[in-house]
């Protein structure tokens, strides 16, 4: 069985990175919209970007963002996969050449298949809750609406936390589990412990 990989998402302060990367992270998330209690702006992702040792992923989350803004992080930080949160369609997520993922927002009535479809050069698509706002709702969807068989990497976000990824990890087999506020002890401000038990809980699921 292949290991699930894990994206601490929404890093704001240098030890937050440390500790993911210590707990053994594969992914850190920057998060690029202002309007949320996790952003960053260029120069502060920059410098928890030049943490990060080799293969450990950093990743730049975005939410309908003015192109010329997407071009201005990327000239500064080193990131190797993007996320679109938003409205963007398949030109605008593939206009910057970096691989780049899609976030579903999640509820009764959205056809993934459809959808994936729709994003054909997305390397995974990100199952989110549909929540007010754009992610870190911290609310868990209904896993019942991913198709059977669906042949699309997947990487299952919404609500996940220490207690209940294990139970994820074994119901969905994602490819890939991405958590922000489920480890968190205030918007934005990690907690080491939370970040350690969370992965621990996906790697005992994978057995």
């Amino acid at each position: 069985m292949s290991r699930t990989r894990i994206k601490i998402c929404g890093l704001t302060r240098p030890e937050d990175v440390r500790a993911a990367v210590e707990a053994g992270a594969d992914a850190i998330g920057f998060v690029f919209y202002p309007p949320s209690p996790r952003h960053v702006d260029v120069e502060r992702a920059a410098e928890l970007a030049a943490l990060l040792p080799p293969f450990v992923t950093a990743v730049g989350l975005f939410v309908n963002a003015d192109e010329a803004y997407v071009r201005q992080v990327l000239a500064r930080v080193p990131l190797q996969l993007l996320q679109f949160h938003g409205d963007e369609d398949e030109s605008e997520c593939a206009r910057y050449g970096r691989p780049w993922i899609k976030a579903a927002r999640m509820r009764a009535g959205v056809d993934l298949v459809e959808f994936a479809a729709s994003h054909p050069g997305a390397r995974g698509i990100l199952l989110d809750a549909f929540v007010d706002g754009y992610g870190g709702g911290g609310k868990v969807f209904d896993w019942s609406l991913i198709p059977h068989g669906f042949a699309r990497p997947l990487v299952l976000s919404g609500g996940l936390a220490p207690d209940n990824v294990a139970e994820a990890v074994r119901r969905v087999r994602p490819w890939a589990v991405d958590v922000s506020s489920g480890v968190e002890a205030a918007k934005g401000i990690k907690d080491a412990r939370l970040i350690t038990a969370f992965i621990a809980g996906v790697r005992n699921a994978d057995g």
